[in-house]
């Protein structure tokens, strides 16, 4: 049911993001958004049972996993770090690269066609190190598959992803991946729209820029508890908070076991333009 701003108005799941236009361009150049699924006390990761971070499974759920696909369905690209590809190779993460194969994603398929996008969104890896493989499958799907990194990158593991049909991007002048370059990098490729699938540092990386459009945030209606905590965004404090407003906002009956959950999207209210100084 929709609190936001349609009150009392219900609708079915199936469409809740994917009939929801978004934008060609955003503050740093392409339009950059993420998504995160947390609990009522805030986590958004375990500790996974063989190494690694993964969703908790107590608000893990196919419902969130609609609108998740619904969401890469837009996507020109999507942002994924070199960490994740990592975890993926040895088994510790769920593969969330690719728009679903099945029936029941047969509509964001068919959405992406009429849209005269890509059957699958292209990918965008950031790493400082390139120490990883990039899956087989990505590039068997016709994805242009980039690792960006810094200015100084390892000139063999440069080479061996481009034996392997991965192009490497170095950003001059930065030794880390991302921000302000990465995002002007992003839109010079001629993308227009970034869907960030990518955990809470590189989320903090993102904020620091001010380069981040728009959060759709999941929030099962759980409290779990546990340690290590880690929230959407992690790192020093920001220099400068970043200001969303509610853009919508629905209340889901049917999470995990009966609990509800809220399906929100938040857009960022800037109070400077990104590349100005923090006051």
């Amino acid at each position: 049911m929709s609190c936001y701003p349609d009150a009392g108005t219900v609708r079915p799941l199936a469409g809740l993001y994917l009939d929801s236009a978004l934008p060609d361009h955003g503050r740093g150049g392409p339009f950059i958004y993420a998504n995160y699924i947390v609990s009522l006390d805030g986590r958004i990761s375990v500790p996974g049972a063989t190494g690694g971070q993964t969703v908790p499974g107590d608000i893990a759920n196919a419902r969130d996993w609609r609108l998740l696909e619904e969401l890469a369905g837009h996507a020109d690209v999507l942002l994924s770090s070199g960490r994740y590809l990592r975890e993926l190779d040895a088994g510790k993460a769920q593969d969330i690269l690719p728009v679903g194969t099945g029936d029941a994603f047969r509509d964001i398929r068919a959405f992406r066609r009429d849209q005269g996008l890509a059957p699958q969104p292209d990918v965008a890896v950031l790493s400082m190190t390139l120490d990883f493989e990039v899956p087989a499958r990505l590039l068997e799907q016709g994805r242009r598959v980039i690792v960006i990194t810094g200015s100084a990158p390892d000139e063999r593991r440069v080479k061996a992803h481009e034996q392997a049909g991965v192009e490497v991007i170095a950003l001059p002048d930065v030794e880390q991946p991302g921000g302000e370059a990465l995002a002007a990098r992003l839109g010079g490729l001629g993308y227009r729209r970034v869907y960030a699938i990518t955990g809470p540092y590189v989320m903090h990386m993102l904020l620091a820029a001010g380069v981040v459009d728009a959060l759709y945030l999941t929030t099962v209606h759980r409290i779990i508890g546990g340690r290590p905590f880690a929230s959407l965004c992690e790192g020093d404090r920001l220099a400068e908070a970043g200001d969303f407003t509610l853009a919508s906002l629905h209340v889901d009956p049917h999470g995990p076991n009966g609990c509800t959950q809220t399906f929100a999207r938040y857009d960022c209210r800037p109070s400077r333009p990104p590349g100005s100084r923090p006051r």
